[in-house]
């Protein structure tokens, strides 16, 4: 605790960021983690992140910051948004610490290259991480989980499913991010006639690809529009 010249009582509090970077590997929806070089946890895998710089350091500064120094992958790559805040009391043994979470989504990269405080950098699948308990260090698990299922949320009502792409893609591959993030099987004409449906949510580049073999396929980039209307509903039988 410390006064401040009013004589109010401030806890003392330190404040970190933690980043849920999520990407598609292999048609499977993977995590990156980092090996923590450092007590506490040392030798234990979380989440990329750490404390802010400087008093003076903002909260986006440092989480594009943290993710350079950790993996070597740089923000302006990255779908990146502030996700919530985490402040039980004891989640850090060090000392009463705040955590600011981020979601960021990225096409597929190369091996991450660890750094800072992290002993090592990689691509875990989801699934595998979520069906250990307690595998991950601090309350990673929950921040982990938390960030999976706000993405899973937006794909019904934004076109965030577009940041898991390359800059041109065909329906079927944006067809498989949802079916990937979301675990479901969807009928790919009813995908088809929504999302093309949909205004600024695709735009046509007047090209095509053959690389998946059979009759060539559309390509499309990103439009303009961020919200769906009508969203694309998990429970539905896009």
């Amino acid at each position: 605790m410390t006064q401040n010249d009013d004589g109010w009582t401030i806890p003392l509090v330190a404040i970190a960021v933690d980043l849920v970077i999520l990407t598609i590997r292999s048609a499977a929806l993977h995590v990156l983690l980092v090996e923590r070089a450092e007590m506490p946890y040392e030798g234990k895998p979380a989440l990329p992140g750490g404390f802010l710089a400087t008093e003076s350091e903002d909260l986006d500064t440092a989480a594009a910051r943290e993710l350079t120094e950790e993996t070597g992958l740089r923000a302006e790559w990255l779908h990146l948004e502030q996700l919530r805040t985490y402040g039980t009391p004891n989640r850090d043994p060090r000392g009463r610490v705040v955590s600011v979470s981020y979601l960021a989504i990225v096409p597929d990269l190369p091996e991450p290259e660890a750094g800072g405080d992290a002993s090592d950098a990689n691509w875990m699948p989801v699934r595998q991480v979520l069906r250990r308990r307690a595998g991950l260090a601090f309350d990673h698990d929950r921040i982990l989980t938390d960030g999976l299922e706000h993405a899973r949320r937006k794909l019904e009502h934004t076109t965030l499913a577009t940041a898991f792409c390359p800059p041109q893609f065909t329906v079927t591959e944006l067809r498989n991010v949802y079916e990937i993030v979301w675990g479901v099987r969807l009928d790919h004409r009813n995908f088809y006639r929504k999302v093309t449906g949909t205004r600024d949510f695709l735009v046509p580049t007047g090209t095509q690809t053959k690389q998946h073999g059979g009759r060539p396929a559309a390509l499309f980039r990103r439009g303009t529009a961020t919200a769906l209307y009508p969203p694309i509903l998990r429970g539905s039988s896009t």
